[in-house]
């Protein structure tokens, strides 16, 4: 059974990929690895060595800890909201959301922000 920690690192992994626009095997290219590798990496069925965190935090150029951050919130977003998924960051609808959210000029994307907080506390 894969640790709770490796799964994470996995899961943060797969999103900063997915937010870059990169697949696994242009990930796998650029650390030199195989893209299996990448996957098992993203499911938490392999541990990230120190050193290839390191390398893959070059190539996203994030720091390392970037991987680590929400460890301690992801068991509070499981039980605070039951509207929110278990895996936000595994949906890809919610990830496809974010993407086109950071594509918006820093402008409008702050008045996008303010209107989906209107609807939201209307609902």
């Amino acid at each position: 059974m894969a640790h709770p920690v490796d799964v994470h690192v996995g899961k943060r992994l797969r999103q900063r990929r997915w937010l870059a626009g990169m697949t696994q095997q242009q990930l796998a290219e650029k650390v030199g690895i195989k893209f299996q590798q990448i996957q098992k990496y993203e499911t938490g069925a392999n541990r990230v060595s120190a050193s290839r965190l390191w390398d893959i935090s070059e190539v996203f150029d994030v720091p390392v800890a970037y991987f680590f951050e929400g460890i301690e919130a992801s068991e509070a977003l499981n039980t605070k909201d039951e509207n929110i998924p278990a895996d936000l960051l595994g949906d890809k609808e919610a990830m496809d959301l974010i993407r086109s959210y950071y594509s918006i000029p820093e402008n409008q994307r702050k008045r996008l922000f303010e209107l989906a907080r209107v609807l939201s506390d209307a609902a």
